[in-house]
This record gives structure tokens, sequence and C-alpha cells, in this order.
């Protein structure tokens, strides 16, 4: 009898972390379930400890692939998968003991095809010996798809609330896994750009409200890097202009800062490809100038490239040429003609 629930815990290179989380998988109190382990090419020892775990527990299965980035992972994990509900899991996360249980107590007698449970998180922060130097509670409450097509393109760094849709919090039906597969394009933001995807073709979203999943946050991240990650957000919204136009509405802040940091830094390529995402008109040099068309905004940034970075922007300016700057400025100042009394 094949199992209810299919845990798929993706790894590459995580084996000294695999444990931890398979063993959140092992400890649900809804012990129907299956936990499939993803390696996705890993070199270190992750298939020792694969075969370890499957030792102890039946329901610990192992699959190996070429690597070929965490989308890939994940949907090959799908098609392993037996049980009518899937879950993903990082190898470097867990979950609760009580995240699966919860989560399927609000299935009702409505349609449930094409639903989505999502839950709160716990962000938990590593130093580089391993060692938990910080955790955040992070509470997301119920959204309805609107918000959550709003809160999805906004980035995080530009937003006030938590990231709503971690693989790490969801609990869905195969169904939606077997009709919308992760983005191998995107090996970072495929979570956003799927649950975009899901939300834009149909899929409700039902908060479960508990924190289930235990999101782990590394010094050796990749995502820590920034131009990593500008790069992979400008991706994301130029599949989400060629797959659902009408979203990028939603994404008039962040790419207003994307095409400011892009001219800042003087990245032609990246500023070629923002040009057909933005919308005018758009604010430049810390909201003082106003751009009106995409041709004044091709201009602008031809000007930025032959005018020195120090005279634009603050952040290139040292001691000795802020110096220079306020005192021109108090001259500019004291020279400027009064107004003479009538």
């Amino acid at each position: 009898m094949s199992p209810y629930v299919s845990i798929i815990v993706n790894c590459f290179n995580q084996g000294h972390y695999l444990e931890r989380s398979v063993k959140s998988v092992l400890e649900q109190t809804f012990t129907d379930i299956e936990c499939i382990i993803i390696d996705d090419g890993s070199t270190d020892n992750t298939r020792e400890v694969s075969e370890h775990l499957m030792s102890l527990d039946s329901r610990v299965k192992y699959f190996y692939k070429q690597n070929g980035g965490l989308p890939s992972a994940r949907n090959f994990g799908v098609q392993k998968a037996e049980g009518e509900w899937i879950q993903c899991l990082d190898a470097d996360d867990w979950i609760h003991p009580e995240k699966t249980a919860f989560q399927l107590k609000y299935i009702t007698g409505n349609e449930i095809e094409n639903i989505v449970f999502y839950c709160d998180y716990e962000r938990v922060f590593i130093d580089k010996d391993e060692n938990i130097i910080e955790r955040q509670e992070n509470i997301i409450g119920q959204l309805n798809s609107q918000e959550f097509l709003q809160r999805l393109m906004l980035p995080d760094f530009l937003a006030s609330s938590p990231h709503p849709a971690l693989q790490q919090c969801m609990l869905m039906k195969k169904d939606i896994l077997s009709n919308h597969e992760f983005p191998k394009h995107l090996k970072a933001l495929g979570d956003r750009y799927f649950a975009l995807d899901i939300i834009a073709n149909g899929v409700k979203f039902i908060y479960t409200p508990m924190v289930g999943a235990f999101y782990t946050k590394h010094k050796s991240n990749r995502t820590n890097s920034w131009k990593y990650m500008r790069d992979y957000y400008i991706l994301f919204y130029e599949t989400v202009k060629k797959n659902h136009e009408e979203l990028l509405k939603f994404g008039d802040i962040p790419l207003g800062f994307l095409i400011n940091e892009t001219i800042m830094e003087q990245e032609e390529t990246q500023f070629n490809r923002l040009i057909p995402l933005v919308k005018t008109p758009i604010w430049l040099l810390n909201k003082n100038l106003k751009i009106d068309n995409p041709e004044l905004l091709k201009l602008a940034y031809k000007i930025r490239k032959i005018t020195p970075s120090f005279i634009l922007y603050e952040k290139y300016r040292g001691p000795r040429t802020k110096k220079v700057i306020s005192v021109l400025s108090n001259l500019a100042i004291w020279q400027k003609p009064k107004n003479k009394k009538a």
C-alpha cells in the first residue's frame, strides 16, 4: 500500500546535516509517510549517511542523480514519490514533529485537489562552526491570493514581512507538482516562482497556524552574495514577464531598485535586461531625477558612464572628497544672492 505522504529531502554535499533532517521526518506523529532522499550528485558522505538511515527505518529511500540544482532535484523526487501529499525539505533544515498531522487536520469535505497548506517557520542562523547564534520566529498569517502575489514579487530585502512560500512550510497534493514543475533555470528563487505560478493558475493557499519548519541560514550560503541573487532576481522577473506579464505591475518597486543599482554599478548587461521590464516614469539618484521613457533611461546610463562615481553617489566618496563637497556647497550657499526687500 502506498504511503499517504511523501517527504522529499534534497541533498547536495550536506551529508553532515542530513541525519537531523531525516530524523525530523521519521519523528512525525503522523506515521504513514515515506522519506525520499535525493542525492543531487554529492561528493561528500551523503550516500553513506543515507544507507545508515535506511538501515534504521524502512520508510527511508535513497536515489542518486547527476548534479542539476535544487529545482531539478525536487522534480526528480516528485517522480519517485508514491504519496498523495508531498512536502519538500532541504537537507540542512528540519520540521516540527506535529507538522504533518497538524496540516492534514485542515482537510475538509470540500475540494482538496487544488490546495496547498502552509505554516509559519523559524529562521535559524548558524555560524562557521555550526553553532546556532540566533533564532527568528516568522509568523506569516493568512494571505489572500493577491497579497501572496504582491509579496512574492517583492524581494525579501525590500519587505517588512517574512517570505510566505518556503517549500519547507508547505504540504500539497502530488497532482499540483505533477502539473507544475519547479523551474530548472531558477536555481535560486525557484520556490518563489513556483508559488507565484501555481497561485496564478488557481491553486489556493490555506494557512495552518503553527511554527512547523526550521530554516537554516549559514554564512556560506550562496544567497548571501548580492550579485548572485541580483542576477537571479532579474531572471525571476524575466520569467514572470514571459509567463505572467500581468503580474509585473507588482514589481515596480523592486525593478526600480534594480535599475538604480545597475546604473550605479555600471553593469550594462544587467541594465539592458531590465529595460524591457521596468515601467516609466522611474526615479533615479535617490528620487532626485525623474525619467519618463526608456530612451531617456538609456541616455541616463550613458551619462553615468562618463561621470565620476563620487559626483553622483555618496557611497563612493571618501572623507577628503566629502570635505571638499561640503566646502563647495557652503560656498555656493554663501554666494547665492539674498532677496532684496521691496
